[in-house]
């Protein structure tokens, strides 16, 4: 794999491209090219590689980035989950891919987990050349996760994020650097995912540059955060893979998204938990369903 970096606004992502190893899927235009990037505030170097190092092995280019703030790209605001600033990057990310030699650009695939699994819907809803878009455990409707947090983290839970994150609000209007909370912690905690245990279970499959700590504004602006209103503009052929045992993000809304989606679009349900597709059995199951699906969309 490679080190690149490409513009988005006015700052640089940092991105790795994977070569594809053969030519199962070149054309006369060049090969496919898959663009990834992580979840929420999650960042490439994590066990997010193994999807990008399958889908070179098996014939395609990827582009794998950090979103800006996270990881090493830039940005002056670390740590800041921004929806819109985090569409941008991947429109960013396809525009770079487009000129990758010897990448088709007419045939860039969007792939994108969790948090990340809701905004490729949207980025392939605006952008009519996407070939083929894979979602993974998406966060497809903001109110759905807020409502399923709310019922397993207890009464106090909206309250306390609310509070931290209006917090986090006036900091910025005052010019001053972001209120940061606890991505993962335990319950009662002012983490954004209070579970038992789940910081133990995140950090071996986190990258070493993550950070466990993300701006608390991040809650209040979950709740406005809605692919599925878009997930019916996807032309494209859409993979949607849920888990009926997620715990954080409702696999309703994954079902209903594709339902809306065109006639290409696919359905998948497991038995597994949000976090399960870092890990065997699970990713190996999930990346082999993926490359199934591109098979048949790409030849």
């Amino acid at each position: 794999m490679d080190e690149i970096t490409f513009t988005s606004g006015e700052d640089r992502c940092a991105a790795w491209h994977f070569p594809a190893v053969g030519d199962t899927y070149a054309g006369a235009n060049g090969r496919p090219c898959v663009v990834m990037a992580p979840g929420f505030c999650g960042t490439r170097d994590s066990r997010l590689i193994a999807y990008a190092e399958g889908f070179a092995a098996a014939g395609l280019d990827v582009v794998f980035f950090d979103y800006l703030g996270f990881g090493t790209s830039g940005g002056s605001l670390r740590q800041v989950v921004s929806v819109r600033r985090q569409r941008q990057d991947y429109q960013a990310a396809v525009t770079a891919a487009r000129r990758l030699p010897g990448v088709d650009p007419e045939r860039i695939v969007l792939w994108g987990v969790s948090y990340a699994g809701g905004h490729v819907v949207v980025v392939a809803a605006q952008d009519k050349r996407i070939a083929a878009t894979i979602s993974l455990t998406p966060a497809m409707d903001g109110r759905a996760v807020l409502t399923q947090l709310a019922r397993s983290c207890g009464p106090t839970y909206m309250a306390r994020a609310t509070l931290h994150g209006l917090r986090d609000v006036s900091r910025t209007l005052t010019g001053r650097a972001p209120y940061l909370v606890p991505m993962i912690g335990e319950p009662g905690s002012n983490a954004i995912f209070p579970r038992a245990g789940g910081l133990e279970t995140y950090r071996p499959v986190a990258g070493p540059s993550w950070r466990n700590e993300v701006s608390a504004r991040a809650a209040l602006e979950a709740g406005f955060n809605r692919p599925i209103k878009l997930a019916s503009r996807v032309e494209c052929p859409l993979l949607v893979q849920v888990g009926t045992n997620d715990t954080i993000v409702p696999p309703h809304a994954g079902r209903r998204a594709a339902a809306q989606a065109g006639a290409g679009s696919e359905f998948r349900e497991y038995p597994f938990d949000h976090l399960d597709v870092y890990s065997a059995p699970w990713l190996e199951r999930a990346l082999t369903d993926q490359l199934d699906f591109l098979h048949r969309t790409l030849s």
